[in-house]
């Protein structure tokens, strides 16, 4: 396994806002325009925060291996149409970028991305106890799960690499998304 891709990995953060009365049309664009993505090399997963009850914003976190395989997926003919489609769908506000707002964050920083420019990312410290609320859990919980229900892997490289792909998928795919959104009038409050 290359550990240095992982490390060096690039998130492209994506923030929508459809028309209203538009959100299922979105919806089938996000579900067209995602597996073009996925065919693109270096193409690590893709997140879609949809938007709570009374809000219309949608983030999407694209991830890449490099930064060069992230640009030629911006770049791509494929995109550059499918967000020429997507475009009459979008509430562009004051904003000439189509409504397609596009941030690049290296690592993991994106589940603190403020969701406009002048947002302010949450403190570090309410960063540090929302990520090992996240991770204290899963780490005593994930190891347990399959300590029971594969007991021979205990103590095994294969094991531990078990152990450590449950944690990271719980985290990134089902934990943070949820607990960033539960909790965003804490980690940033409004002015």
């Amino acid at each position: 396994m290359d550990y240095s891709a992982q490390k060096n990995h690039v998130t492209l953060v994506i923030t929508h806002r459809p028309l209203p009365g538009k959100m299922q049309d979105y919806e089938t664009w996000l579900d067209e325009i995602m597996p073009v993505a996925a065919s693109y090399a270096g193409h690590l997963g893709v997140n879609v925060i949809r938007p709570n009850a009374g809000e219309t914003s949608y983030t999407i976190l694209i991830r890449f291996d490099s930064l060069d395989n992230l640009y030629a997926w911006i770049n791509s003919p494929d995109r550059k149409a499918l967000v020429d489609k997507v475009s009459g769908l979008l509430d562009h506000g004051d904003r000439e970028d189509r409504g397609d707002h596009l941030e690049i964050r290296p690592g993991a920083a994106f589940w603190f991305t403020p969701e406009t420019k002048k947002g302010r990312s949450p403190a570090k410290w309410k960063q540090y106890l929302v990520t090992l609320a996240v991770i204290f859990p899963s780490t005593n919980f994930v190891p347990w799960f399959w300590g029971h229900l594969l007991p021979i892997a205990k103590g095994t490289l294969w094991g531990h690499l078990l152990n450590d792909a449950s944690v990271v998928a719980l985290v990134v795919f089902f934990w943070m998304p949820q607990v960033t959104r539960l909790l965003k009038n804490w980690l940033v409050p409004k002015e």
